[in-house]
């Protein structure tokens, strides 16, 4: 996993608004989905919190060639009580931002946590794809994020549902700063 951080601002705003455009070319034809499979399922997570899924965005199969997992966390400034549920619904019109980023292909939305941290776990095709668009991601986030409470982590060759499926040894970053993506049993 390379720097924490956001990309450059030109470069990231260009490579949004590149992801816009190829956005409505898909919708046009037809390819993107929002399946059900997975609402409602909880997720735990290592750090003793845990969170529902609300909405599950997939492109074509949703499985990538050169698989990899992006988990994207952050806390919404002003959102609180039942702001989150007003969040949530207006949160579809984001799907403009991350849908036609080179190498997206599947995306579970997750409700705030314990710690009003909202998380989108998604599968991507090439961990240096997932990397980029979480660096371009950053700085549209940051607009409405707390400072500071931005992350992501990219675990190269693992499919979105086989890190769900529960904590095991994985590629990506260190254990004791993995607690807050790495998903765990029992919850």
């Amino acid at each position: 996993m390379g720097e924490q951080g956001p990309l450059a601002p030109g470069e990231a705003w260009r490579a949004v608004a590149a992801c816009f455009l190829t956005t409505f070319a898909l919708l046009s034809r037809h390819r993107i989905r929002l399946p059900k499979e997975h609402v409602g399922l909880r997720l735990g997570f290592a750090d003793g919190t845990g969170a529902r899924v609300y909405r599950e965005t997939r492109l074509g199969s949703g499985l990538a060639k050169d698989p990899c997992t992006l988990v994207v966390t952050f806390r919404l400034r002003l959102v609180r009580g039942p702001a989150h549920a007003l969040f949530r619904r207006e949160s579809l019109l984001n799907t403009p931002l991350f849908v036609g980023f080179p190498g997206f292909t599947s995306k579970l939305w997750l409700t705030h946590d314990e710690r009003d941290r909202y998380r989108g776990v998604y599968e991507w095709d090439g961990p240096r794809r997932a990397e980029r668009y979480a660096r371009s991601l950053w700085r549209v986030l940051a607009l409405v994020s707390v400072p500071g409470s931005i992350r992501y982590a990219v675990v190269p060759g693992m499919r979105r549902d086989d890190v769900l499926a529960g904590p095991r040894p994985v590629g990506g970053p260190e254990p004791e700063a993995a607690a807050w993506w790495r998903t765990a049993v029992g919850t």
